[in-house]
């Protein structure tokens, strides 16, 4: 047999899955009333624990103002009057049995369907669209609102977010609701310009063709014609811009600046990945590896320096217990990363684990370029 909490957590259930449909009538059949099932006593009703937990029920139904329903069991010889059901009458009730939270969210829920009814009369999905409102400020919704009136009578094509001109909509404001936005709209798609193409920083090392007078620095844009000034045999990917930009001079070699998690955009470019050796240096820290991973998922064949058990073990003098706020490392919960070799996932686990008593961080900068240098020199060589 239940408890009146264990009922408390199965209102609160059925609220969640329902209550935004039950306030805009879009179930077929609404959820409520419904019956409760308090469960079965499974011992004799003697017994002096089920004898109090049904004074409990008979306690707590009277005090809350709820409907309890007893049905007979035969226990033995005898006959007896135990509680089946508690029964709640409404979405309300539901809510109040539960709390202040889920009474004050019916209350927002029924403002905003009138608001939204009134300013929009032909929206559909309302009751998705109030779900997805329901932790907005009043601020934001009322932005919301009128994003949606603009956009129903105005085109922004060929607007980028930042350029549509509405008072108090920024840019991250709008993509993170423009689902919500196009809904409100009638409408299929906003019209707006998408983001910018991805590109890519690097710069050449070779200094025979320094030396003739050549640029240092390069850029390159994801899906535009591009051919950089000679084809590197050797790329060096790195986590940190700095350390890219000052790499040493290295024949036919270009230093990429990393593109933070993924890969995909360094993968889009064929003249990269497709060099005699790809090198990936980042930091000795669970989030150096765990992007390591990542561009090994995304095809990048790159062959990592630096980064595992044994460097770690030569240069963790130059290691770290803080970040850059001054705050303590702690270990946290591994994530996948099936693509590492099993020296650079022995210092992984090594430095997520919550017991690690040593550094966990080194920064791939306090490592000298110099040795990076020689260590990309013995990878080319080993190609």
């Amino acid at each position: 047999m239940k408890r009146p909490a264990d009922i408390v957590q199965d209102v609160e259930r059925r609220l969640s899955r329902t209550w935004a449909e039950e306030l805009t009538g879009e179930l077929a059949e609404s959820a409520w009333p419904h019956r409760f099932p308090i469960g079965a006593a499974t011992v004799r009703d003697s017994d002096p624990k089920t004898v109090g937990l049904i004074d409990d029920w008979r306690q707590w139904t009277r005090e809350c103002g709820l409907e309890l329903v007893d049905r007979g069991r035969r226990i033995g010889a005898v006959i007896h009057v135990i509680p089946s059901h508690v029964v709640l009458t409404s979405v309300d009730e539901g809510a109040r049995i539960v709390g202040a939270v889920w009474q004050r969210r019916l209350e927002r829920g029924r403002d905003r369907i009138e608001q939204l009814r009134r300013r929009f009369p032909e929206v559909a999905g309302l009751s998705r669209i109030v779900r997805d409102v329901d932790s907005f400020s009043d601020v934001d919704f009322e932005l919301l609102l009128r994003a949606g009136e603009w956009f129903a009578r105005n085109s922004a094509k060929g607007l980028t977010p930042r350029q549509v001109p509405l008072e108090g909509i920024h840019a991250k404001w709008l993509n993170t609701r423009q689902h919500l936005v196009t809904a409100l709209a009638g409408v299929d798609g906003l019209g707006l310009m998408g983001a910018h193409p991805a590109r890519i920083h690097f710069t050449y090392l070779d200094r025979d063709y320094l030396d003739s007078g050549g640029r240092r620095h390069d850029s390159a844009t994801v899906g535009d014609r591009f051919t950089p000034a000679y084809l590197p045999k050797v790329v060096v990917i790195s986590e940190n811009k700095d350390t890219a930009i000052h790499f040493p001079d290295l024949p036919t070699a270009i230093s990429v600046e990393g593109v933070g998690r993924g890969g995909g955009t360094i993968a889009s470019f064929p003249w990269l990945i497709g060099a005699s050796t790809v090198i990936y240096w980042g930091d000795m820290d669970p989030d150096g590896l765990e992007i390591l991973d990542g561009f090994l998922a995304a095809g990048v064949p790159a062959r990592p320096i630096l980064m595992d058990q044994g460097a770690f073990e030569r240069y963790e003098r130059y290691g770290t217990d803080v970040d850059k706020r001054g705050a303590a490392l702690a270990g946290r919960d591994a994530r996948k990363v099936p693509h590492l070799a099993e020296s650079q996932l022995k210092l992984y686990r090594n430095l997520v684990d919550p017991a690690w008593p040593r550094a966990r961080r080194i920064e791939q900068e306090r490592i000298p370029l110099a040795v990076a240098r020689e260590a990309v020199i013995d990878a080319a060589r080993r190609a």
